[in-house]
């Protein structure tokens, strides 16, 4: 018996269904991602292709990677890849993956360098992950040195290669250790400090997409009993590395940010205390600036 040819058009057409009856969102565009990348084009190509015929190589990697997707494995991490800030990143399941929310404290923190006249601009980014903030960073304020840190060498390993692959880890110094650990004691003083910290519930990781809670590295989610752990000793220590004036900005749940408020205040070091709205008009990023008096104790 002649085997069946499958084409292009055929083949995501039934790998739609497929997925879409074992409970896949976005059933189609997981179908055309994950053949785009097996054939290793671009998805338009297979919209100008419907006719073309597969391989038998061709359909087995396809097989696999659908497989792969169906435990829920994200596509992310099966292509290696996700954009941030209109740039191409890998990663891996030692990282987060990179969301557009991350994009709202990238473009606050862009607009704020424009307040500071002193090259170079230094900038510090806390638990680093994939190396999206410093990196994009980089790439759009070319005098700034940034000093990323991150408690997870297999993170470093990813975010150092992200910065290579940008041009700009020349720019970027990548220390291993958690928050503001690798920087005692010498304290170097900074412009912007930024942070997309830990910041999930511990009880509330097992109920997020399997997606995330299955595969994303639990460390990076992890924010103890009220997400706040992390967002607390950041706004805690953040003073003795920020110049008089300097800001911090901090990514947290729009659950958290009444929290993060009170505790900058607390804190007494900072003022104009400012929440920022992410696309979905959420709550989702806080920025504060270090007083006139500054704290370098």
């Amino acid at each position: 018996m002649t085997p069946k040819v499958w084409c292009i058009k055929t083949l995501l057409e039934t790998a739609t269904d497929y997925l879409l009856k074992k409970g896949i969102e976005n059933a189609r565009l997981n179908a055309e991602v994950l053949l785009a990348y097996q054939l290793q084009v671009k998805r338009i190509s297979l919209y100008l292709n419907f006719d073309q015929p597969l391989t038998e190589k061709e359909l087995s990697g396809y097989r696999f990677l659908i497989k792969r997707r169906l435990k829920h494995e994200p596509l992310q991490y099966i292509t290696g890849t996700q954009e941030f800030w209109s740039l191409a990143f890998q990663v891996n399941p030692h990282v987060l993956i990179p969301r557009p929310e991350t994009e709202i404290l990238v473009d606050q923190a862009l607009t704020l360098t424009e307040s500071f006249h002193e090259v170079p601009l230094h900038i510090l980014d806390l638990g680093t992950g994939s190396g999206v903030i410093s990196v994009s960073m980089a790439k759009e304020v070319p005098e700034a040195l940034i000093l990323a840190t991150d408690i997870s060498e297999e993170a470093l390993v990813v975010a150092r290669g992200n910065a290579r692959n940008h041009g700009v880890l020349d720019r970027i110094t990548f220390l291993r250790g958690d928050l503001f650990e690798p920087l005692m004691p010498e304290k170097p003083i900074f412009h912007l400090i930024l942070s997309n910290p830990p910041y999930v519930c511990t009880h509330e990781i097992q109920g997020l997409f399997p997606e995330v809670s299955l595969h994303e590295p639990k460390i990076a989610l992890d924010g103890g009993k009220d997400g706040m752990n992390s967002l607390k000793k950041i706004i805690r220590q953040a003073p003795q590395f920020l110049r008089p004036g300097g800001w911090l900005l901090l990514e947290m749940s729009p659950y958290q940010v009444e929290n993060a408020l009170l505790a900058l205040d607390e804190a007494g070091t900072y003022q104009n205390e400012t929440k920022i709205e992410d696309y979905s008009h959420r709550q989702r990023v806080v920025m504060a600036q270090l007083n006139s008096e500054g704290s370098f104790s």
